[in-house]
């Protein structure tokens, strides 16, 4: 069985690794991974710079959803995996210029602790006495499809929109809460409403289930303690490079063809359709299967000769662009600096940051001795524009407001600039309904699927999950010796 892998990030090498494993353990598969740009991972990518580690895309991944952990085990990087330093943890919001902390007690959109959501200068009293009021509402079915701005709205007024909603999310998407769709994106906060009513009581009866399963597991234990929390984020000693690098260094180099865009696909007619003829740079190879890794928007212009109105839906799906900018400072230069790990910055403030990372708090020991790191964000929704300036008008905004925001007038020692056009999948409003009329035209065309940011998940674990998946399932009815994987993974 021939398999085609288009895109090189990393939910395709995830395929790809998924297949070579089935390869070596004598299943009999071929696969080619065919990447157009120069280099492989996507927007994971980082380096070492004098022992300081620059996170060029994502710095880490969720340490709840398992794929990228259980990866890197696999690739001999367990030694390597590093949690954020949660006890340390503080985020800011800007507030006319002014950093305020999310309050003690704010589990993501939601207060569950009273007084210090009455204490903080982040709500005005009108939102506090709605957020105390709140604890009143009563379930209500699901009301459809709706925006995160709206639903946060409903419990908790506009104030919460703008201040925590909106930053919160464009933090995590680059985009507004007033496009997201919230079942797609806080599907627990929806279910949440559906059962209780209350977020703030859905969210304590959660906190409620959680302790009581620690006790469990503390009472069976033979210590009888009870675990240490997992911590929020996970990332690698030297950069989440290093999980790429694992990956690639897996893969049969002969098989992987980077600067080779895909020009289209068709259907086999010569075969009666059973099958896929790959068009790579002019080179066409026929495939019984395909694995489209590639944004939603390339992956419709490849599809569009195969089937006009899954390319439609696809196309259909917003992306956000985004600016990252590592700048490097003596950290003697930047003290005193707030504590925590950085700041977001709500859209009403009109401003070019997006956020603000204390990388070398979040996660200490990846900085050479005496440096710090701040980890800029620019773009997203509501500033796309700024992706056409020149690295050094990007580098005067953000040091400009840096010392608005922080009071640093310190020259950094390095700055580095990336910037990721496209790169973020929307979950808009009708995003489920728009994925089920995707996963309906697939299942009309035998041997193709398509992974990545656009479909079930944006994270990098997402990623890995759907990758790994889409090699299964494609190579489920030759795979005879699952053992011989299993042990092929030790």
């Amino acid at each position: 069985m021939r398999i085609a892998i288009i895109g090189g990030g990393i939910a395709g090498l995830a395929a790809a690794y998924e297949l070579e494993l089935a390869q070596r353990a004598g299943i009999p598969i071929e696969y080619e991974l065919y990447e157009a740009g120069p280099r492989l991972g996507g927007v994971v990518s980082s380096a070492v710079v004098d022992g300081t580690v620059i996170e060029h895309g994502p710095d880490s991944f969720l340490t709840e959803k398992p794929a990228a952990a259980e990866l890197c085990r696999e690739l001999g990087l367990e030694a390597d995996l590093r949690g954020s330093n949660d006890a340390e943890r503080k985020t800011f919001i800007l507030v006319r210029n002014r950093l305020v902390a999310l309050p003690d007690g704010l589990m993501f959109l939601v207060p569950t602790k009273l007084l210090p959501t009455a204490l903080t200068p982040l709500f005005g009293w009108w939102t506090k006495i709605r957020m105390g009021f709140e604890l009143l509402q009563r379930p209500r079915p699901a009301p459809g499809d709706e925006s995160v701005a709206d639903l946060v709205k409903r419990h908790y007024g506009q104030q919460a929109v703008d201040r925590l909603a909106d930053p919160l999310l464009s933090g995590i998407y680059g985009g507004e809460a007033t496009q997201l769709s919230a079942p797609a994106v806080l599907p627990r906060l929806v279910e949440m409403e559906t059962k209780y009513g209350s977020l703030t009581r859905g969210m304590l009866a959660g906190v409620r289930a959680r302790k009581i399963e620690a006790e469990r597991i503390a009472a069976e234990s033979e210590d009888g303690e009870t675990p240490a929390p997992r911590p929020l984020f996970t990332t690698l000693r030297f950069g989440l490079q290093q999980m790429v690098d694992g990956l690639v260094a897996r893969l049969d180099a002969g098989r992987v063809h980077v600067e080779a865009p895909v020009l289209g696909v068709e259907r086999d007619r010569e075969r009666g359709g059973d099958g896929w003829l790959v068009d790579a740079a002019g080179v066409v190879e026929r495939f019984d299967a395909a694995i489209i890794a590639t944004p939603a928007w390339a992956a419709a212009e490849i599809l569009r000769g195969v089937d006009g109105a899954l390319s439609g839906e696809l196309e259909q799906i917003p992306y956000s662009s985004s600016v990252t900018m590592n700048l490097v400072y003596d950290g003697a230069d930047l003290d005193p600096l707030p504590e925590g790990f950085g700041f977001l910055v709500p859209a009403v403030e009109r401003r070019a940051l997006l956020a603000c990372t204390f990388l070398h708090r979040k996660f200490p020991g990846r900085t050479a001795a005496g440096k710090s790191v701040l980890r800029a964000f620019l773009g997203g929704a509501h500033n796309a524009e700024l992706l056409a300036e020149t690295d050094g008008r990007l580098e005067e905004l953000v040091r400009r407001e840096l010392f608005e925001i922080l009071r640093i007038s310190a020259v950094p020692e390095m700055v580095e600039v990336r910037r990721w056009p496209r790169a973020m999948a929307q979950y808009a409003v009708g995003h489920q309904e728009r994925h089920r009329r995707i996963q309906s035209g697939l299942a009309q065309l035998s041997g193709l699927r398509l992974v990545g940011n656009a479909y079930d998940g944006i994270g990098i674990s997402d990623c890995i999950r759907l990758g790994r998946r889409a090699a299964r399932e494609l190579t489920s009815a030759t795979r005879q010796d699952a053992p011989a994987i299993a042990q092929s993974r030790r």
